[in-house]
């Protein structure tokens, strides 16, 4: 198994790097199991870990040149993806959302720092349940942990499975700026985003404009 450690001054720059990485050392294969995606190729990371420093950096969305497909937007991120994370509301057509899980757990989160102080390692929220193993799709990010330290408060996240041109941006977007909410409720600094996945990829139809946008 190769881990690729991947540090970053802020989000754009963590996503050209993992590109990079993804064209160059990503496993390929055809996807066996993965609910509509069964029987496509995609191209995979062992395993990511990528420290963003100033993730906080605008703007939130990746730098494109001319030509190349912009994968979210800042305006996205904001209005639809950030009420995604923190918001309990799963539409009829939607099996789950992140905020079923998150949102609850977030205001928890800030309340444990309020009443209890800052030197603690049990303010960690978890996504899915005992059930999700049985959902046809279940949910890509399971872990979302935090820590308040020099100053400053820093996430950590976990997906089990992540889509590095049409999940990435948005997903590290929102995350942002719910990091940024849970800071300033905390009279804290906004800190670093360390993000693990042990299925960071690129589907087939995302290769070709990947090899295009890193030969730009």
């Amino acid at each position: 198994m190769k881990i690729s450690l991947i540090a970053a001054r802020d989000l754009n720059e963590a996503w050209w790097k993992l590109l990079r990485e993804c064209l160059d050392n990503g496993y390929e294969y055809a996807i066996s199991r993965g609910s509509h995606n069964e029987g496509k190729k995609r191209i995979e990371l062992d395993c990511a870990v990528v420290q963003v420093t100033n993730p906080g950096t605008r703007p939130l969305s990746p730098i494109v040149p001319d030509g190349v497909a912009q994968p979210t937007s800042d305006l996205y991120i904001e209005r639809d993806y950030l009420p995604y994370l923190l918001t309990e509301t799963v539409a009829e057509n939607e099996e789950y959302t992140y905020g079923k899980y998150l949102s609850s757990q977030y205001f928890k989160i800030i309340e444990m720092y309020k009443t209890g102080g800052y030197d603690t390692n049990q303010a960690c929220a978890t996504i899915g349940d005992m059930f999700s193993i049985d959902m046809k799709d279940p949910p890509c990010m399971r872990l979302v942990d935090t820590r308040i330290r020099y100053g400053k408060l820093h996430w950590f996240v976990y997906f089990r499975s992540w889509d590095l041109w049409g999940g990435f941006p948005s997903n590290m977007g929102g995350i942002q700026l719910a990091k940024e909410m849970m800071a300033k409720e905390l009279g804290v600094e906004d800190g670093e985003i360390i993000a693990f996945s042990k299925g960071l990829h690129l589907y087939d139809d995302a290769i070709k404009m990947a090899r295009e946008a890193c030969r730009l």
